[in-house]
Formats: structure tokens, sequence, C-alpha cells
């Protein structure tokens, strides 16, 4: 069902609005330009787990703002097995990229408290705002960089650091803080997630929780809760930075190297 609520939103073009049939009000110069911002006054939405907010492959009709809980962001691959691509929490936004059909199956891990707004429209507020524009490709490009990492840390690290990394992006931004301080992260997922997420088994999930307790790195409160309580040594085995980034390559130095006398 496509949205009726009014959007408050400065600077946007008239004539585009009514060229696309899209009823704006009057722009307030005052009004925040956010993307989130143009979700406000949209009807709140709840859904349970396990109710997906969206399907893979159906009509991409809206754009979608998760207020609370979390979602399992994830594709089907061809023998029916799950791949899942990312986890989304509280203040992200959903199917920003244009598309016919959503590119994934959005689920709720736990209650998720959403708002959406109608695709068409959508895309007339933000053809007719270039602040707004701008912002929805930093955004695009964010996801992009994100599972470019994933992507490297799938296929050129082994499954201990796959799950350091994944612990600490799950601490983030507590995690830049002083690498001393233990910090406690809520894991509302079960192992099952964590394993399509990491390409891993769940045994090995297991397996792998269990060598980083024994060493002290982590602890645990109940099956959801995980304190981290050596950050730095977690970033040590992930290689990542304090910022979570995997750090660059060294490029090969292009200089030919001396002759040491050895036979061709």
């Amino acid at each position: 069902m496509e949205d009726k609520a009014p959007l408050t939103l400065a600077g946007t073009s008239r004539y585009f609005a009514r060229d696309r049939g899209i009823r704006l009000p009057p722009a307030d110069p005052l009004a925040p330009r956010s993307l989130q911002a143009l979700f406000a006054g949209q009807v709140i939405e709840r859904y349970p787990a396990p109710r997906p907010i969206c399907w893979e492959g159906e009509p991409a009709s809206h754009v979608f703002h998760l207020l609370e809980g979390c979602l399992r962001v994830y594709r089907t691959v061809e023998d029916g097995r799950r791949a899942i691509l990312r986890f989304a929490e509280a203040d992200d936004i959903l199917c920003l990229a244009a598309s016919e059909t959503y590119l994934f199956t959005a689920e709720a891990v736990t209650l998720a408290r959403f708002s959406r707004i109608a695709r068409r429209r959508f895309d007339a507020i933000i053809d007719a705002d270039h602040g707004l524009r701008r912002q929805m490709d930093a955004e695009i490009c964010r996801e992009t960089r994100s599972a470019q990492d994933h992507i490297v840390r799938l296929g050129r690290t082994g499954a201990d650091e796959r799950l350091a990394a994944f612990l600490l992006e799950m601490a983030r931004p507590s995690s830049a803080a002083s690498p001393a301080a233990a910090i406690e992260v809520l894991v509302p997922f079960g192992r099952l997630d964590i394993a399509d997420y990491l390409g891993l088994t769940v045994e090995t999930i297991s397996r792998e929780l269990s060598k980083l307790r024994r060493r002290g790195l982590i602890s645990t409160k109940g099956p959801h809760r995980i304190v981290l309580d050596r950050i730095g040594e977690l970033r040590v085995i992930a290689a990542m930075t304090s910022d979570g980034l995997i750090p660059a390559p060294v490029a090969p130095s292009l200089a030919v190297p001396p002759d040491r006398g050895c036979a061709l």
C-alpha cells in the first residue's frame, strides 16, 4: 500500500514533483535534510520475527527505514541455501539502490519497527534535491565498501579471523575506544545465522568461540550476550584497524632487483 502522508522537504522542485504526480507540501528552509527525515510522519509498522519486510525477486515498490530491531538480509542460492549478506540494525535504510525487484529478503530477527516510502515517491524527491542525492550516493558507496570488505574476508581469511572481525563489527562504534576496555555486545541471532554470514558451519563457529573463551579474549552472559574482554588481541587476530577497516595491501615494488649473479 502506497504511503499518503505528506513529506516536509527543503529545496524540492515543485515543477518536477508536479510532473511526476507527487504531492509535496511547501518547502521549509529549516527542515532537516537527511534521508532518514524523509520517513518522518510515515506509518510505523511492527513485524515479529521471523516475518520478512520484503522478499527477494518481488517488485521493489518501497524503500524502508528500520527504527528498531534487527533484520537478517540474505539471498537464496540455486540449491536453496541462503547466504546472509548483512544484518540491518536501527536507523539503517534498505533498498536504496534502484531495481525493478528486491535484490534480497530482509527478515526480522527480533521485533522490527520500521516505516516505508513508495519507491516512485522516494525517487521523485531524491531526483529533485541534489543534497539528498549526494547522501544517497554516499550511503550506497558505504554499503558497497562494506560488501567488498566482507568478500575479502570470506575469500582470504580463516575461520578465526572471520569470527574475530565479526565480533568487532558488532561492537562498533564502542570498539574505537580504549583497546583495554571490555565491551559487552548483544548478538540477537543464533550461531546458524553467524555461520551463514561468515560462510562457515555451525560446528566451526562453536569451536572458534570456545577457543576465544579459553584464551580469555571473550566471555559470555547467556546465549545472546558476548563480552569482548581483550579488544586489542581480537583486532590482531582479525587484522583490522581500530576503525574496523582491513588494512590496504602493500603494493609490490616495480624496481628491478640488483643482479646477484643468478643464472636464468
